[in-house]
């Protein structure tokens, strides 16, 4: 093999230099590019990607745009640049998203657009306002039967107290009993992979080891122990009819296992943690209680979708902690030049748009740090619409399509727990500041609380 010149290293070396710091093109936006070819302003933006996001803001305008691992990730701040966001034909979300599919399932890029849009529309359907009750009489008793297992009193971690509930009931409603395990030892081993795996998942985090023996478990007959479900078939068996490329289905069946635990556990753990925070909220919260199910106490209650109509409070709760602990950002790929404000945005981009930070925009939420849940009442519900400005779910025809389903079972779990058990909570809340760095809606910290059964 013939010697490399030291004449063609510094040839390579100015030429990356070049790249990365020629002229700017006078419409695109200013650029954070870093000094170093390639990896750019990754570790300024990792080390704390909320934070970093704001001060960017502050200094370079409502447009900017972050170089780093070789990708360019354009953000945007204000109305313009939001509204193109979610509704420009010249951005794409299935390609934003589609390569990391593919590295935490495993699932082929042609496959992976085959899919989506039918299993989207599906789920949509399956999953929306008007079949809410097929899931809400065997969510209830699923609830209960977990809450069973808590005993009558306890110290526990509050995350750790909501998943060893939530994550058993929401798997048997979605996948059908017996389909994944869910007693306390596999929930255990299975919230030690899940959350590694979820905290890199937006990275690319590589699906491990476990999951794909958990797999096997999905490679199951079906219809299976359909009896106690009304509409005769589970969400997953949909999934698998509708899937293209059948060999595919364990990877699938994970991905519905990872979208049903990754948002709705945090959000529940946020909303107790607000509610036990506020005093006046959580008595509020028991007058109403009291007032649809009587004195609170042990005994199970059935709730309905027209209890929880009357439960409002819980609810405006679960929104504004949704609000304040959203995502730090959501993406869309720009696959064709487009302009916002002065600016024009190349096709290539990563058009990134942080829900956190426009929920903190004061013309939207008056006092948008404090925990407000009153200021849901402007929010027309009943028509299933929120509040402007609110974008934790997306937009456009791109919406979360679990978003109804999740809030109701988060609706329902606050209700049941604080009807069966009271709560102290231990430890404060998490500080804003340290939210700020991290970047993160998952709990922070210890956030431990003690119940004991009513009496």
């Amino acid at each position: 093999m013939p010697n490399v010149s030291p004449l063609y290293h510094v040839l390579s070396s100015l030429l990356a230099l070049f790249a990365l710091f020629q002229p700017r093109n006078p419409n695109s936006p200013p650029c954070i590019s870093g000094w170093i070819p390639w990896l750019g302003a990754a570790f300024q933006f990792g080390k704390a990607p909320l934070e970093f996001i704001e001060q960017a803001r502050v200094k370079y305008g409502p447009i900017f745009t972050v170089f780093a691992l070789g990708n360019r990730f354009t953000f945007v701040t204000e109305e313009e640049g939001i509204e193109a966001f979610f509704t420009s034909k010249d951005t794409d979300f299935e390609q934003a998203v589609q390569q990391t599919v593919q590295r935490t399932t495993s699932v082929p890029a042609e496959i992976f657009y085959r899919n989506h849009s039918r299993l989207y529309s599906m789920m949509k359907g399956k999953m929306g306002t008007s079949s809410l009750y097929l899931f809400a009489g065997t969510l209830c008793q699923e609830l209960h039967e977990h809450m069973d297992c808590l005993g009558t009193a306890g110290t526990e971690n509050l995350c750790d107290l909501i998943r060893s509930v939530m994550y058993p009931a929401t798997v048997n409603i979605l996948f059908g009993k017996g389909v994944c395990p869910t007693n306390k030892g596999d929930i255990k081993e299975f919230e030690e992979h899940f959350q590694k795996y979820d905290e890199g998942f937006e990275y690319g985090s590589q699906m491990p080891e476990y999951f794909m023996s958990l797999a096997n478990l999905l490679e199951v007959s079906y219809p299976g122990n359909l009896a106690a479900f009304p509409w005769k078939t589970t969400l997953l068996q949909h999934l698998l009819d509708d899937l293209h490329g059948k060999h595919l289905a364990p990877n699938y069946a994970l991905l519905l296992l990872w979208a049903s635990q990754a948002n709705a556990i945090p959000v529940a753990f946020w909303t107790l943690a607000f509610i036990l925070s506020h005093p006046s909220v959580y008595k509020n919260i028991m007058a109403d209680i009291g007032s649809v199910f009587g004195k609170a106490g042990k005994e199970n209650i059935e709730i309905s979708e027209d209890d929880l109509k009357k439960l409002l409070l819980i609810k405006w709760c679960t929104l504004e902690a949704i609000r304040l602990r959203s995502p730090g950002a959501i993406t869309k790929k720009v696959v064709n030049p487009i302009k916002i404000q002065a600016f024009t945005i190349p096709a290539g981009d990563m058009l990134m748009l942080s829900p956190y930070w426009v929920h903190r925009n004061p013309k939207y939420f008056p006092d948008p740090e404090t925990f407000r849940p009153d200021r849901w009442k402007e929010a027309n519900l009943e028509k299933n619409a929120f509040l402007d400005g609110f974008v934790a779910f997306g937009g456009g025809k791109h919406q979360c399509p679990g978003r109804w389903l999740a809030i109701m079972e988060v609706h329902m779990l606050v209700v049941l727990f604080l009807y069966k058990y009271e709560f102290i909570l231990l430890d404060p809340v998490p500080k804003e500041s340290l939210l700020h760095l991290v970047g993160t809606q998952q709990p922070v910290g210890a956030c431990r609380v003690q119940y004991k059964l009513r009496q």
